[in-house]
């Protein structure tokens, strides 16, 4: 595969809760209760022409509300790599959940992409239940909202490409407006499931996520991750420690905190 339009890609690791159990992680009980701790992530999507930042993850307020003690700021995730929050052009939320889109501020120049069905769903009357909402948190929705109403909101209805080699396809079920990211690289299309698939459990047991607005739209969502795919080593979870295994660091000194993905995984 050519150079051209190819992008490097990174997964910067910047919270973990080590107290999940797998109960708390599937739709259906799970005979096992034992820990399945949670890796959270923003991802990086660069070539020389253009930089994408994935997600904006969240601050120490979250943190300590949720329970998930950071392991760094992400934007001091990004700045690991070089890349200055506030010089990015384009984000790519995934969703509206308070682990993808709690740091909108720090990003002062970015365009957001995100999907229309997202918005209206953060907005609107699925938000007036306890149950629904409780994976928002109504300052990042706020955030977003002003940055509407700033003229840096980009709405899409569905699949599009941003770039090329970089397109956004939506798969909905765990949240409504839910998306993935499919990028070239030189290994091929690797997707960034970010939701869609919390862990390689998920995808490859077809076992649903707990956290499901429409379970149909999530099973479904497995499939389409793997026809966006080159293969299932090209599909990269969202929450899983795992992929700090899979994948190496681009340098000694970033071990722990950020791996690569467009190459291929170590094991697994």
């Amino acid at each position: 595969m050519s150079s051209e339009q190819t992008y490097e890609v990174y997964a910067v690791r910047y919270a973990h809760n080590a107290k999940r159990k797998r109960n708390e992680n599937f739709v259906f009980p799970d005979a096992h209760d034992v820990p399945m701790p949670l890796d959270y992530f923003i991802w990086v999507i660069r070539n020389e022409e253009r930089t994408f930042v994935v997600d904006t993850g969240f601050g120490e307020v979250a943190s300590l509300k949720r329970g998930s003690p950071l392991l760094r700021s992400p934007t001091e995730g990004l700045a690991l790599l070089g890349v200055d929050a506030a010089e990015v052009e384009d984000v790519i939320i995934t969703h509206m959940h308070y682990d993808h889109a709690g740091g909108i501020g720090e990003f002062p120049k970015a365009t957001f992409h995100l999907q229309d069905s997202e918005m209206a769903y953060a907005t609107g009357r699925c938000m007036c239940f306890e149950a629904v909402k409780k994976p928002f948190e109504v300052e990042d929705v706020v955030a977003m909202v002003r940055k509407v109403y700033g003229g840096q909101a980009k709405f899409h209805d569905g699949d599009a490409e941003l770039a090329p080699g970089v397109s956004i396809h939506k798969i909905g079920g765990h949240s409504a407006g839910l998306m993935c990211v499919r990028v070239r690289t030189e290994r091929g299309w690797v997707v960034l499931a970010s939701d869609c698939a919390h862990f390689y459990e998920n995808i490859r047991e077809r076992k649903p996520f707990v956290i499901c607005y429409d379970l149909g739209a999530m099973m479904n969502g497995f499939n389409t991750l793997e026809l966006l795919a080159d293969s299932p080593d090209h599909i990269v979870p969202g929450h899983d420690p795992l992929v700090m295994d899979y994948y190496p660091a681009p340098s000694p000194d970033l071990e722990g905190a950020v791996v690569r993905l467009d190459v291929m995984p170590k094991s697994g």
